[in-house]
């Protein structure tokens, strides 16, 4: 997702500096003409940097590279960017903690405070996005804002030079409230669909025909229309591809449990996101854990 974002952000004019743990992923950014930093706090403290946007893999991450030791916090002097952007898939409560510290923390002495702003310190916006890897190659991402209405004002233009929709959802932590919310709905959407395609198969129906009826019927969603979980229904997506690439099943099961983890910490019930992680982590042990996770057709409705 980072890098096809990073490709973007290049192709809009922008100069950019990068920093990853992955040693091909920096060489690859740099290549194309990016400049490297040695550490989230070098970036921060980079001149010239006006915004830092973050894609991270879970709640520890994003705290250890804002919050860290060489975190973008710590920056020698203050921060140099105002704006900060964080799209990563994490839980509501990490958003809003980093969100405070970022709050807490100081810009340079020549660093200007966000344009829209209310305060002279760095801000973050939570916008974690929707559209997967094909969003993110072909800029169509939405992202679900968080925060400050004056810094989501100053972060959309740059959001749509790599997506096509930019909400506003609230205060911080609203947007990844949002995003766990779709994901919710996406991983049960999705064993839904492959659930009743692998019924229809076994009761005699033609995959592709039972999907031109859901699509055009009240079973119609995401899941069967666009991303369709059965090999040979559509073309270009994971499915016709033995599931290699996509959004990996390891990350809707992340993403479920942090669903749950937000409804214990509200009082709400989850019932059908725990039963379908479940199933999702039944697909991680069988070896899918990298494979999209429409695989979840092949792995719990088509074994022997």
């Amino acid at each position: 997702m980072g890098s096809r974002m990073v490709a973007n952000l290049r192709q809009s004019g922008h100069q950019l500096v990068v920093h990853d743990q992955s040693i091909s992923a920096m060489e690859a950014a740099c290549k194309d003409g990016a400049e490297a930093a040695s550490s989230p706090a070098q970036m921060a403290a980079t001149e010239g940097v006006d915004v830092i946007i973050t894609m991270l893999p879970s709640p520890q991450h994003v705290r250890e590279v804002y919050c860290g030791r060489n975190g973008i916090l710590k920056a020698e002097g203050g921060l140099r960017p105002a704006l900060l952007i964080d799209s990563s898939t994490i839980n509501p409560a990490t958003a809003r903690e980093v969100e405070a510290a970022a709050a807490a923390s100081s810009l340079h002495k020549d660093a200007r405070p966000c344009s829209g702003c209310s305060a002279a310190h760095p801000t973050l916006v939570d916008a974690p996005v929707s559209g997967g890897t094909t969003g993110a190659s072909k800029a169509t991402l939405t992202f679900m804002c968080g925060g400050e209405k004056g810094a989501i004002a100053a972060a959309e233009p740059y959001l749509k030079l790599m997506g096509k929709t930019v909400i506003n959802c609230g205060q911080s932590g609203n947007g990844q409230a949002a995003k766990v919310c779709n994901n919710l709905v996406l991983g049960v959407s999705m064993a839904a669909v492959a659930e009743g395609l692998a019924l229809g198969d076994r009761l005699g129906l033609d995959p592709k025909l039972l999907s031109d009826i859901f699509n055009s019927s009240s079973a119609r969603c995401w899941s069967s229309d666009s991303y369709n979980p059965c090999p040979g229904v559509m073309e270009g997506v994971p499915a016709s591809k033995d599931y290699e690439g996509g959004f990996a099943c390891k990350l809707m099961h992340k993403d479920l449990g942090l669903a749950s983890a937000a409804a214990q910490h509200c009082g709400a019930q989850t019932p059908m996101g725990a039963e379908a992680a479940k199933l999702y982590k039944t697909v991680m042990d069988a070896e899918g854990a990298d494979l999209d996770f429409g695989a979840i057709y092949k792995y719990i409705y088509r074994k022997a």
